[in-house]
């Protein structure tokens, strides 16, 4: 009796799925990212949860240090504010429920009204300061992927050509150094060579807006962003360039490369028009998991060029406590690199008609 209600209730879905393999594809890994996107939340506002005191401590604490300045002096009896006033502050904020009535009052007030909070120290909407910052996040890290992606392929399949020489053996070492070099470490050296050199600005964005001066802001940006790019760029190039080269060499050893080679092909044909296509879906799976360590690596990067992007405003969000503002970085973060992994599958269902999705 059972079985036969599960399979009048799923006969539509299968129905469905033979009909629209691609469409229920995407229609599931969209309902596994909001789950995925649910338990992160549960996670995210436990971990807030673990960490000692609360946002409600630190503005006492300030409160305190200030009011101790100013008596000549930071004295601990001095007790301005009492148990019951802190007992207030973090009912007002919503802090004195546990961590699981927090997280899912804040579900059902985004689900529900659209509404992301306030930030706890700020008093900002938290939408604002998020969309303030998360597009300078996605054009860097977009640029980067896009300069990785161009140099990757050409220096790829280039040293793919020469496998075994002198220059190959000099590429893949360089590679494998770059890929391996610590990236805090690089992009402090590079900042040390900006500063000392004066070649560069030490911080990675304009002190003007791009409504005053279109123009002049590409430009700036351009010139602000140059190291930045660059050490995201070495950092990521290396290992990007080694897979598109390996990929390469694996298909010019295939018996359909021998074949087109036996019927006269010239060697460019048979490297750009053959080969190189097949090298696009391994790039396209591991695309995604760049674009995702680039905006892990981009937190690094905000917080020492001092640009204003999405990393940089999580760090200070993290290290005030601000739960709302951590949540909602944390998610919109989570959400982009999701979305990007699924663009991904779609594209390469797109390149490889021998991916069919569902299909049987």
């Amino acid at each position: 009796m059972i079985k036969k209600i599960f399979g009048t209730v799923a006969y539509p879905f299968v129905v469905f799925k033979k009909k629209k393999p691609l469409l229920s594809f995407i229609v599931s890994r969209v309902a596994t990212m909001i789950a995925l996107l649910f338990i992160l939340g549960f996670a995210m506002f436990g971990l807030m949860e673990l960490a000692p005191g609360d946002i409600v401590d630190q503005v006492i604490s300030q409160q305190l240090m200030i009011e101790g300045k100013g008596k000549g002096g930071f004295n601990k009896s001095d007790d301005s504010f009492s148990s019951e006033q802190t007992m207030l502050m973090k009912k007002e904020l919503g802090l004195d429920k546990p961590f699981y009535v927090q997280y899912f009052r804040w579900l059902e007030r985004v689900v529900c009204h659209g509404d992301l909070g306030k930030s706890l120290i700020s008093k900002a909407p938290v939408s604002f300061l998020i969309s303030s910052r998360i597009w300078n996040s996605v054009l860097l890290n977009l640029i980067s992927l896009v300069f990785i992606t161009i140099f990757s392929f050409l220096l790829g399949v280039y040293f793919s050509s020469k496998a075994g020489t002198r220059t190959d053996i000099a590429a893949t070492f360089f590679a494998l150094f770059f890929h391996a070099f610590p990236g805090i470490l690089l992009l402090i050296l590079l900042q040390l060579f900006a500063s000392v050199s004066g070649l560069f600005p030490v911080t990675a964005y304009p002190d003007f807006s791009f409504s005053q001066s279109p123009v002049k802001f590409v430009f700036s940006y351009s010139h602000h962003v140059f190291l930045p790019l660059l050490a995201s760029f070495l950092g990521g190039v290396g290992g990007t360039m080694r897979m598109i080269r390996s990929t390469m060499l694996d298909q010019m050893g295939m018996p359909y490369i021998m074949a087109l080679r036996s019927r006269g092909i010239s060697e460019k044909r048979v490297y750009l028009n053959h080969a190189f296509k097949n090298t696009l879906n391994p790039y396209i799976t591991g695309s995604a998991n760049l674009l995702a360590s680039l905006f892990s690596g981009s937190l690094i990067l905000e917080i020492v060029f001092a640009y204003p992007g999405i990393g940089r405003l999580m760090y200070e969000a993290v290290m005030q406590q601000d739960v709302n503002l951590v949540l909602a970085n944390s998610m919109f973060v989570s959400a982009l690199v999701l979305i990007g992994m699924l663009i991904s599958d779609i594209l390469l269902a797109v390149v490889d008609p021998r991916i069919r999705y569902g299909a049987n």
